[in-house]
């Protein structure tokens, strides 16, 4: 059991999948590494996220590839489980890098209708600026949103 996180094993108890749901999820690298600080890694990434929209699992609706982790504001598709879904991306990107990428888990927030999915995005793509990364968003290569 991970004692850093003691109740980690826990993250997935008493949730569920709902088709067409848009969900803003998070994963982190393990250890936090800066893996995507690797334009190549990054772009693996990206590409397996295009997949997972290709294999009507997930659409993307907009994500940022972080340096230690990834935001993905996503639809799941009909018939698609979440956690599967993750699992898939997580698990595809581990065997395209050849090494071990992800902590266990994931976080997850159900977007509520009432919440602006737009300005999700706009927050979801904007976390290279706030993080320092860059002075504005268009100098960040590893983003894309529906909109834009």
């Amino acid at each position: 059991m991970d004692n850093t996180h003691p109740h980690s094993h826990r993250l997935r108890l008493g949730r569920f999948s709902q088709a067409a749901q848009v969900y803003m999820v998070t994963v982190v690298t393990l250890n936090r590494r800066p893996i995507f600080d690797d334009f190549a890694a990054a772009r693996t990434l990206v590409q397996t996220l295009k997949s997972a929209s290709d294999l009507q699992r997930a659409t993307t609706l907009a994500y940022v590839v972080m340096p230690d982790h990834l935001h993905w504001l996503m639809q799941l598709q009909e018939g698609a489980q979440l956690a599967r879904c993750v699992r898939d991306v997580k698990s595809v990107t581990t065997h395209r890098l050849g090494h071990a990428v992800w902590q266990r888990g994931f976080h997850d927030h159900a977007v509520r209708r009432e919440e602006d999915l737009q300005a999700l995005a706009r927050y979801v793509v904007a976390n290279p600026v706030r993080a320092g990364l860059v002075s504005r968003t268009g100098l960040y290569p590893h983003w894309d949103a529906v909109w834009v």
